[in-house]
């Protein structure tokens, strides 16, 4: 067997190292192309007719004048008479035309009669939904009512975290081509070996016949996976109009409103520990809503609910709510960022109510999570990092009108690769090329691809022709739970190793050694431990004469723990710096730190980067994202770019990352970094918010409005 492990941290050239993204420069100036910039010779435009209710009955619908109107060359009705609506932007009817604002003409003259249903969009008061709330989980351990009753101090609080859209920049859309025998297919997806299957299934056509082409993706967060309802009516289209393309994307109020939602969290939480700060006992009533599905219980209480070790004594009981809106979908480590904010959140109320700083409270406590070790050194490397000690101050203490205060969040995700298979290409010209089905979500998945080759061939990056994106190259998982970076890696490396052992046979001769006392190093094939006897790059590919040499790789998820490539589970901590302004309600983010291990770092630049993204992630959730529904009309009131608040660069302040690299967590492998950074940052927020004006504010985004309403509770 070749072997496929890491080199040595001291021996690696290229893994490692800060190198830039090979597509920054052709996204920076504009080159780099989206599959929403696809626009083909005789393409026809295709727009969606969605309906205005939350909860309705189609009585008769009537496509005729559409059908008429000018440049309009395909008609689709997609919810015929009798279909009940389950939510405000169910997709109704298509139109493909010449244009796109012939399309719009078209879509308007749809006459569409409604029965009108009662409907609930709303779930913050659980006693508001009916019998919307169904049972969806309830656990109990130990003896709550008696750790209670024996505990120094209970704390007990009200917390909610809202529904937020995806809001992907690029939205969801494609560009389709089908005569009925193949189908050309450009999707904005996270899935660019899988979605044809995906698409084949619902046309029940052949994925085989299906081209996926994508080169680059504006943004997914989790909700670019399926071909979804628009994908296939956009295909039906296409046929329609005998084979044309048709590109049809949601306009910005539809990508808001039923492309890809992260699910609410509402919590009543009591919580008790000793006045050495051990938490003893945790009892919570939870609920949730995604959609018309519910929400499922957050893994309360976060991270520590270690089994054996965790919280001993815990009751929980939780509620699915279910909304007439577009469902849930999953978003950068879903469920877990509404798991940290509730517990975090009531761990530091309990903090306080012990007259206790919750630094020592959360160090007090490691030892019921996973990682305890980990943890304990993650938050004292956080705390110097923040100045805690110089800056922390009891809620008691908040006085004045600007106030600062420091809050912490804690995180875990796991991140194995997902199933992968590359193909690597050498040929006589000296030339490389490696193919996988993969994507690239503007996480340096190319990059990432092209380091692991070079590091292998012992050539440079630049000398690395790495093509991903098509459905024709082998298959690749797709992007979602952080899996991509220890897929691509792991299977990159197996390739790249079973290439280069096919070269060194071909070579082996010339220098007068068995294969297997070669290696390839600076640009060279050379004899180990003998630099000087050694063959350049170039001349030892020209000994192919006129074939190439092909080798694959694959990533197995069942058998990579054991061959130590990559592996799962990652934990980081992040403290938050606020100034609050207490007579605006205005929460100013001074640093947000982030502290994070995740294995074996391909590239820190790279690594730092998606962290950057992660805090900016929790900015936005924890002081202006959400979606806001009118309990009236069913709708969301923010579907646009206006009013769906996210956070430009002078609401960032300073993002402090800490790479938490070391020995022991290399060893562990590769291990995906896209999803745990982005759950701490919202719980540590809403702690230094409550640490600066002394109250809790119960529920994100942290608005204006919020801060001095609870600060006006606190003084009534």
């Amino acid at each position: 067997m070749p072997e496929y492990s890491w080199p040595p941290m001291d021996k690696r050239r290229v893994i490692g190292k800060r190198i830039s993204r090979l597509d920054g420069i052709a996204k920076a100036s504009g080159r780099a192309k989206y599959s929403s910039d696809t626009n083909l010779p005789n393409m026809l435009y295709g727009v969606l007719l969605t309906c205005p209710h939350a909860h309705a009955t189609v009585k008769s619908i009537d496509t005729s004048a559409a059908e008429k109107s000018p440049g309009v060359k395909a008609v689709r009705v997609i919810a015929p008479a009798g279909t009940e609506i389950q939510w405000a932007g169910w997709e109704v009817a298509a139109v493909a035309a010449e244009t796109e604002q012939q399309a719009r003409d078209a879509v308007r003259k749809i006459k569409v009669e409604y029965e009108v249903l009662p409907h609930v969009v709303r779930e913050e008061k659980l006693e508001q939904v009916g019998t919307r709330a169904k049972p969806s989980g309830e656990r109990e351990t130990g003896d709550p009512d008696a750790a209670f009753k024996e505990a120094d101090a209970v704390s007990e609080g009200h917390y909610g975290i809202p529904v937020l859209a995806h809001c992907c920049l690029e939205p969801h859309g494609q560009v389709i081509a089908w005569d009925g025998k193949k189908l050309q297919y450009w999707p904005s997806t996270q899935n660019v070996s899988g979605i044809a299957a995906d698409l084949g299934r619902a046309l029940e056509f052949p994925a085989a016949q299906i081209t996926v082409e994508m080169d680059h993706i504006g943004g997914g967060f989790g909700s670019k996976f399926n071909a979804d309802r628009w994908g296939v009516e956009c295909a039906h289209l296409s046929r329609a109009a005998g084979g044309r393309p048709v590109k049809l994307y949601l306009d910005r109020a539809t990508e808001v409103t039923i492309a890809g939602v992260r699910p609410s969290a509402f919590a009543k939480i009591k919580i008790a520990g000793k006045k050495d700060g051990t938490i003893t006992a945790w009892e919570s009533e939870s609920w949730a809503s995604g959609g018309i599905a519910g929400g499922g219980l957050p893994p309360i209480p976060y991270v520590f609910a270690a089994p054996r070790t965790g919280i001993p004594n815990q009751r929980l009981k939780h509620m699915a709510v279910s909304l007439n809106t577009a469902p849930q979908r999953a978003w950068r480590a879903p469920n877990n960022q509404q798991a940290c904010f509730l517990t975090c959140a009531a761990i530091e109320d309990l903090a306080d109510k012990l007259n206790m700083d919750p630094l020592d409270v959360y160090l007090k406590n490691v030892d019921k999570t996973a990682r305890p070790e980990t943890y304990a050194s993650q938050l004292k490397k956080a705390a110097e990092l923040a100045e805690w000690k110089k800056l922390w101050r009891p809620r008691k203490e908040a006085k004045g009108t600007l106030r600062r205060g420091l809050g912490i969040g804690i995180n875990t995700w796991g991140g194995a690769g997902h199933q992968s298979t590359c193909l690597t290409k050498i040929h006589p010209d000296g030339t490389v090329e490696v193919e996988l089905g993969s994507q690239d979500l503007g996480s340096g998945t190319r990059t990432v691809i092209a380091q692991v080759a070079a590091e292998t061939l012992g050539l440079p990056v630049d000398a690395i022709k790495v093509k991903i994106g098509r459905n024709s190259y082998p298959n690749s998982g797709a992007s979602g739970g952080s899996t991509t970076v220890g897929g691509v890696s792991s299977s990159t490396r197996k390739a790249a190793v079973n290439a280069l052992e096919k070269l060194f046979a071909v070579v082996a001769p010339a220098l007068g050694v068995p294969a297997e006392q070669l290696e390839a190093a600076d640009g060279r094939i050379q004899v180990k431990g003998n630099p000087a006897k050694a063959m350049p790059w170039k001349a030892a590919c020209q000994k192919l004469g006129v074939n190439s040499i092909s080798a694959d790789g694959e990533n197995i998820p069942k058998v990579a723990p054991k061959e130590g490539l990559n592996s799962q589970g990652a934990s980081g901590v992040q403290i938050a710096d606020v100034t609050v302004d207490v007579e605006t309600g205005v929460v100013k983010m001074n640093r947000l730190i982030a502290v994070q291990d995740c294995g074996l770092i391909i590239n820190p630049k790279l690594a730092e980067s998606q962290i950057y993204g992660a805090c900016i992630m929790s900015i936005c959730g924890a002081l202006m994202e959400e979606r806001i529904m009118d309990p009236t009309t069913g709708r969301v009131l923010n579907a646009d770019m206006e009013f769906y608040k996210l956070a430009g660069i002078k609401d960032i302040g300073e993002i402090i990352v800490h790479l938490d690299i070391s020995p022991e967590h290399d060893q562990k492998g590769v291990i995906g970094l896209g999803e745990p950074p982005a759950v701490g940052g919202i719980a540590a927020i809403a702690n230094a918010v409550a640490n600066a004006v002394g109250v809790r504010v119960p529920m994100v985004p942290l608005t204006p409005y919020r801060v001095l309403s609870a600060l006006q509770r606190r003084m009534a």
